[in-house]
């Protein structure tokens, strides 16, 4: 079986980097191969049972015995079961939070080309895999070692000629399952990928269903859910095909070397070189040996799996975490914010932003405009730090922003999107969310918020109040509803600077004035951005920034643009006329 070594170092690397109860876990294959040894017994003495067994030599004690040796077999087999699954256990869930404390420091770029589908499979089914290992195979595979060297030695003892015999078995075994193993490796292998790809596409139908319901897609999604399966089924057909050759094959060569033995030893035993007693051990410990040879071949086919799923967990725990994680914590209130000459690209070669330069003074309200694509959105990206520009900076007072700790940075930014993006939970949970202090929040407080955004009268009409749940993102809630709710947390959080990002574009007109004065409320005191696609929104701006093509082409007020900016007239006119 082809292993790298590389692979094996760094499979032990990652178990021992868990933390595991070694004493769990060495007692546990200590019990195992007690287990084994005790196994080892039995042969011998059911030999000798029916070598000396007659009504008159007939002892109790020899039956005693073989009950006991079964009872204390049983006895450890199940408690070091248990330390092994506890072991792995205690594995699988110590990997898990370090791969799911990493995954959330990650930076966005990487949410950006990674699908949903394979983050989930390596959190939950790599893992697990890996468990499984440590849990059932490794133990399988140390105790079925120890059973064939034991038994071969005992046989040896016994009778060399027909130990001799009996071990043909074994090379013709390997000789069969070495590359039946090479090839379930692959294709287990190649069946994680697809269960992983699957995963992700459904994943991705049920967090829009509502897109799919409403764009009439249920006919296409079907077809690639039936693809997916169908992807599913053919692989699992490959491992079928192979599982269906080994299990008759390994049926054919015991019974082959059975029927070899009986003959053999029949000889032996009619001609008196052999006793029966120890043909009957002969053939138990036979099953002894054949039995772990044939595991093998899924050990290193489950080891192949955990190499894989290895490689891909230490891919993740190894990718940097987010920059700026340390850094400068203070209030950046009243300071003066600055682009200079910022470009960025989210791709090499294709620019977005080129070497945009801007400064919004404390408490201004700023605002973006343009065509669609412009690079306007992006700006914002850059101001909540989930990408860093190629070149250039982004500045508070004479501070460069990435110099402040991520948190204190973040901590410090109000940001409502067009999307009124909510968790799963309850109106309390998405108001507080992400704060420290969230459980020493007083009612009173969420309630005054609630106020100030125009959202504390539909939460009074709800039966639980703060405490009703929003369904998954939101959706039992209205998307005006959805908003209050975010511009209530941006309240709570209070931010010295606000982004808002077509904030109110997706609401009805009543919706939008209720959201809209509660935006008024918000932006009072704070420095203030906002990409908005209406003119009507952004009339009263302090600046209009108008962005082509990542390049600022126009800056100024709205009367000021409408005189020196001829595609922002054309927008003026096409909407306020």
């Amino acid at each position: 079986m082809e292993l790298k070594q590389n692979g094996i170092k760094t499979f032990i690397h990652l178990l021992w980097s868990t933390k595991i109860s070694k004493g769990v876990l060495v007692v546990g294959l200590i019990g195992s191969m007690v287990t084994t040894l005790v196994g080892l017994a039995i042969p011998l003495l059911a030999g000798n049972i029916v070598d000396e067994f007659t009504l008159e030599t007939f002892q109790v004690s020899i039956i005693a015995a073989i009950v006991a040796a079964f009872l204390l077999q049983a006895v450890i087999d199940g408690g070091s079961a248990y330390l092994l699954a506890k072991a792995g256990q205690q594995m699988v869930a110590r990997l898990r939070e370090r791969l799911w404390l990493k995954m959330v420091r990650l930076p966005v770029s990487y949410f950006d080309t990674t699908p949903s589908g394979d983050s989930v499979s390596r959190v939950v089914n790599d893992t697990g895999i890996v468990r499984d290992l440590i849990t059932y195979y490794f133990p399988q595979f140390v105790a079925g070692i120890i059973s064939i060297i034991g038994a071969v030695t005992i046989l040896l003892f016994m009778d060399w000629k027909m130990t001799l015999v009996m071990l043909i078995s074994v090379p013709v075994v390997l000789l069969v399952m070495i590359p039946l193993g090479k090839k379930m490796g692959k294709i287990s292998r190649e069946l994680q990928a697809e269960t992983a790809q699957f995963s992700g596409d459904i994943q991705q139908t049920f967090s829009e269903i509502r897109l799919m319901k409403s764009s009439t897609a249920e006919a296409t999604e079907e077809e690639k859910g039936k693809a997916g399966i169908h992807r599913l089924f053919k692989t699992g057909l490959k491992e079928s095909k192979v599982t269906s050759i080994i299990g008759p094959l390994m049926y054919l060569i015991i019974m082959a070397v059975v029927v070899l033995i009986f003959a053999y030893g029949g000889i032996r035993v009619a001609n008196g070189t052999l006793s029966t007693g120890s043909l009957v051990a002969f053939l138990l410990y036979l099953f002894q040996i054949i039995y772990p040879v044939t595991s093998f071949a899924t050990f290193f086919t489950q080891l192949n799996k955990t190499m894989g799923a290895t490689e891909r967990i230490v891919a993740i725990l190894e990718m940097p975490d987010e920059i700026g994680q340390e850094g400068i914590v203070e209030s950046i209130a009243d300071k003066t914010l600055t682009f200079q000459r910022v470009s960025f690209s989210y791709q090499k070669d294709e620019s977005v932003l080129k070497d945009v330069s801007l400064t919004a003074q404390p408490g201004e309200m700023i605002a973006f405009s343009g065509p669609s694509g412009g690079g306007k959105t992006t700006i914002f990206s850059l101001l909540e730090r989930y990408y860093e520009p190629d070149s250039g900076e982004i500045r508070i007072g004479d501070i460069p922003i990435h110099q402040f700790s991520l948190a204190a940075w973040r901590n410090q930014i109000g940001y409502v999107s067009q999307e009124s993006a909510m968790m799963a939970g309850t109106i309390r949970e998405n108001l507080t969310y992400g704060l420290e202090n969230a459980e020493s929040i007083l009612d009173d407080r969420l309630w005054e918020v609630a106020k100030l955004a125009y959202a504390d009268q539909f939460i009074k009409k709800f039966k639980l109040g703060l405490d009703t749940s929003v369904g998954e993102r939101g959706v039992m809630l209205s998307g005006g509803q959805r908003q209050r709710i975010n511009i209530a947390r941006a309240f709570l959080r209070d931010p010295k600077i606000l982004l808002m990002d077509e904030a109110t574009a997706s609401l009805d007109s009543q919706s939008e004035q209720v959201v809209q004065h509660a935006l008024s409320r918000l932006m009072e005191g704070r420095t203030t951005f906002v990409i908005a696609h209406r003119l009507a929104t952004i009339v009263n701006a302090d600046k209009i920034i108008f962005i082509e093509h990542g390049e600022i082409t126009g800056s100024g007020t709205h009367e000021e643009l409408k005189a020196s900016h001829s595609l922002y007239r054309e927008f003026a006119e096409q909407q306020l006329s």
